[in-house]
């Protein structure tokens, strides 16, 4: 079986790097990253505006986005795949390709799962963040901006690099509608050798397991520096507490 695997993968890896190009769209793994970094980086304005929405005061805005995040988490991702398919053309007069309409349906269902990232970020801090900043003078939008979420968007990172991976695992669903993807290269060979199957979508699994376990592990190092940043800021305040004591009557 080692040997056949490795076969394949001396006869085929550039198709599962890059697909058929340059004499054909672009596909593979190449693909699979485009998609994902493009879907989740469209999708991360969307979902700070969603979990903002959530978050604030006025019905009009909350109850909106919280029936789309409802929606959009509720529904399985092919079946949304299948909606834009089919609803992108009637709405704009054209076929789209494969790589459009699964990078919009990216970016929809990615900003809903991304909002709830966000969401729980913001909620996080404590009130007294915010209730600072109304003191000083800031607006609630003002606050938000300034003071909220960057601290809020920085804890989140590796959540955020978490469903980067999510994402990437989504991808594969791209085939149903002909993405040129690393799932769909795969199916290629596989149809190619037609008596290698196994062999042909385990090369197809380990890449997928490489490729996610080492943002995995990048996530998790994020994850153990933030808190070491923390624990850091933690006692460094203490210690400058010590070291100047505010004085208990105030000098003539």
């Amino acid at each position: 079986m080692l040997v056949d695997v490795y076969e394949i993968l001396r006869a085929n890896w550039l198709l599962l790097l890059i697909g058929q190009y340059p004499n054909g769209p672009l596909g593979g793994i190449v693909c699979t990253l485009i998609l994902s970094i493009l879907g989740i980086v469209l999708a991360f304005p969307l979902s700070v505006l969603l979990a903002l929405a959530r978050l604030s005061p006025w019905m009009l805005l909350r109850w909106p986005a919280t029936a789309l995040v409802y929606v959009a988490r509720g529904v399985p991702l092919l079946m949304i795949i299948l909606w834009v398919y089919f609803l992108v053309p009637l709405v704009i007069g054209r076929n789209v390709s494969g790589f459009t309409t699964m990078l919009c349906t990216l970016v929809i269902y990615e900003s809903a799962f991304l909002s709830e990232v966000v969401r729980a970020g913001i909620q996080a801090l404590p009130k007294g963040q915010m209730e600072a900043a109304r003191a000083l003078g800031h607006s609630y939008l003002g606050a938000m901006w300034s003071v909220i979420l960057p601290q809020a968007l920085f804890n989140m990172l590796p959540s955020m690099l978490s469903q980067f991976i999510s994402t990437i695992k989504e991808t594969t669903l791209g085939y149903v509608i002909n993405v040129q993807e690393m799932t769909f290269a795969a199916n290629q060979i596989n149809n190619q050798l037609l008596i290698k199957p196994f062999q042909v979508f385990f090369i197809l699994a380990m890449t997928y397991y490489v490729v996610c376990f080492s943002l995995t592990q990048l996530a998790q190092w994020l994850e153990r520096r933030i808190v070491r940043k923390r624990l850091g800021t933690a006692v460094r305040q203490p210690a400058q507490a010590a070291f100047n004591p505010v004085p208990l009557v105030a000098e003539p």
